[in-house]
């Protein structure tokens, strides 16, 4: 019996958008909707995605509404390959040419006073880059949502280290990346080798997704056809980051980048809030019925409003000339739990590193609250060992991570295996707000050639629940000092609550297991277990960094 799936197909385009087939330079025409094209010329802001234009998922038809009530005509395009559009379907590449023939044919419309903006999130936040790296003159300013010049998804690397791979990435591409349509189905997980799930699928629908197989083959195409966008020509941009979106390292990493470049720092603008891929908000997690915007219109047309909001504002500077960029704040940010700031700069100027030290290993693998973070480092040598099992891997908090604050689980559970260590901080008498980079500093080595780090910081809280804060992990392989990224985040730790930082070596079904060898993970039909090692004391400074704003503290030693 083969695998049951579905295919989901283009929706109708609305009464009030004309559709148009855009032809690019190689003869291929794409999808493209015009939503508020009146008689006088008016700047156009542009979408370009691949998760069919005019399906609620997306919601455009009800965004372009707030788009057009301020002036701007909404351009809403399926990207080659994908829904209406012709061409091949092949992701994460190939948008430079098609972005600059897109906004091209814009300029040559009687609509259009020339001006082009581009907005979106993930995969369309990607196309904008593209758009930049292709330097089309009358592209003049992008809003790139919850994205990174630079992820594809499932590949393993983006940084300095290398990280486990990504296999709800490549998920991805396999529902979504096969043909023009999408497919909805549950890949059976537990076969082995892993590739036999996927390819169970691919047989059932009669088509392979070619983004799939470059993942599993580690082969990574070339994104832009044109200089990267760093090297491009600086456009004003507002970087909306969501501090608990799963592509968040990645688009920080894109924020920080640029504002040591002058030409970009003059024009980059950050917008930061507590939501997660799917524009989930911190503020109402776990999501209830009446607060989610997947299946609630009146929580939908509230997720709007924040949305499109500090887009509008900013096209309102950048396309309509309407206010002074002076109006703008360079950096608004949410400081979770408690409301927006402003700043001059990310971090903010006066925010301070704090390091807490991992000490008491050898209480680590016990239950909560396990060994201890600590502001003075210990003074003598320890170390704890702990094991990687393939065939009892630790869970991943939520099967889908884009969405993470729609369940923000409770993870105490997983805090209590034996396999995962657990250090957890004191109770804290006066909030604690982390404003800015947290790391962590693990001396760890492995009995296997490569092993995973995986890595979580949560907030304890009296009733002894435990939420995430951040997450981060990388794939060693070598013993030392390794570093790894929990990205960035603005966050209150409440008075009575504690941070706790776990360390573990799977996280399952988020990122594919660890072959134990040098083998490829995805091709192997016997992963093998291995044992860690994490090593703390003044020869091996283990620890977290936060960044903080400061306050008045006193050091907690290591007990």
């Amino acid at each position: 019996m083969s695998l049951a799936f579905e295919r989901v197909a283009a929706q109708p385009v609305p009464a009030h958008a004309q559709q148009y087939r855009v032809r690019m330079r190689d003869g291929i025409r794409l999808a493209t909707d015009v939503y508020g094209a009146g008689p006088a010329p008016a700047p156009a802001v542009l979408v370009r995605l691949p998760y069919d234009k005019n399906s609620r998922y997306v919601f455009f038809e009800k965004a372009a509404e707030r788009f057009t009530a301020r002036g701007y005509v909404m351009v809403v395009q399926d990207v080659r390959g994908k829904f209406r559009s012709e061409g091949r379907t092949l992701g994460w590449t190939g948008e430079v040419d098609d972005g600059y023939d897109t906004i091209d044919w814009i300029t040559h419309q009687p609509w259009s006073d020339g001006v082009v903006g581009m907005f979106g999130d993930s995969y369309y936040g990607f196309t904008q880059w593209s758009a930049v790296s292709s330097q089309h003159p009358a592209l003049r300013a992008i809003v790139p949502r919850v994205t990174s010049t630079n992820v594809v998804p499932g590949v393993a690397a983006y940084g300095a280290v290398r990280r486990p791979t990504w296999l709800e990435g490549a998920d991805y591409q396999a529902h979504h990346w096969v043909d023009n349509d999408s497919y909805e189905f549950e890949p059976d997980l537990t076969k082995r080798p892993l590739i036999a799930a996927y390819e169970e699928a691919f047989a059932a629908i009669g088509k392979r997704s070619a983004g799939f197989d470059l993942i599993v083959g580690g082969i990574e195409l070339a994104a832009y056809n044109g200089p990267h966008p760093y090297d491009a020509r600086a456009v004003p941009v507002l970087q909306c980051v969501g501090w608990f979106d799963n592509l968040g390292i990645a688009h920080m990493r894109d924020y920080t980048e640029l504002a040591a470049r002058p030409a970009w720092a003059a024009v980059q603008y950050l917008h930061a809030d507590a939501i997660d891929h799917e524009n989930y908000f911190l503020e109402n997690a776990p999501v209830t019925p009446e607060t989610d915007h997947m299946t609630d219109e009146a929580a939908l047309e509230r997720m709007l409003d924040a949305y499109t909001g500090p887009a509008l504002d900013f096209f309102d500077v950048f396309l309509a000339g309407k206010a002074h960029p002076d109006t703008l704040p360079r950096v608004r940010w949410k400081l979770g739990h408690v409301g927006w700031r402003t700043a001059t700069a990310w971090p903010p100027p006066e925010a301070i590193a704090l390091d807490l030290h991992l000490c008491a290993p050898q209480n680590a693998t016990g239950p909560l609250p396990g060994g201890a973070l600590a502001e003075l480092p210990p003074s003598a040598e320890e170390s704890v060992s702990w094991r990687y099992d393939p065939d009892n891997l630790v869970p991943s908090a939520v099967t889908n991570t884009f969405m993470v604050l729609h369940d923000h689980p409770d993870e105490r559970a997983t805090a209590d295996r034996d396999d995962v260590l657990v250090f957890t901080g004191p109770v804290r008498a006066e909030p604690l707000d982390l404003a800015g980079p947290v790391h962590a500093v693990l001396h760890a080595e492995s009995t296997a050639p490569t092993f995973d780090l995986f890595v979580r910081l949560l907030d304890l809280a009296p009733d002894g629940t435990a939420r995430l804060i951040l997450r981060g992990c990388a794939q060693p392989d070598a013993p030392g000092a390794w570093q790894v990224e929990l990205g960035h985040t603005g966050y209150r730790l409440r008075a009575g609550h504690r941070l706790v930082l776990l360390v573990t070596s799977s996280d399952f079904p988020n990122h594919v297991p660890n072959s134990g060898t040098t083998e490829n993970p995805w091709l192997t039909a016997a992963p093998k277990a291995g044992l860690q090692t994490l090593r703390t004391g003044p020869a091996h400074p283990t620890r977290l960094r936060l960044t903080v704003l400061p306050a008045e503290k006193g050091q907690e030693p290591c007990p």
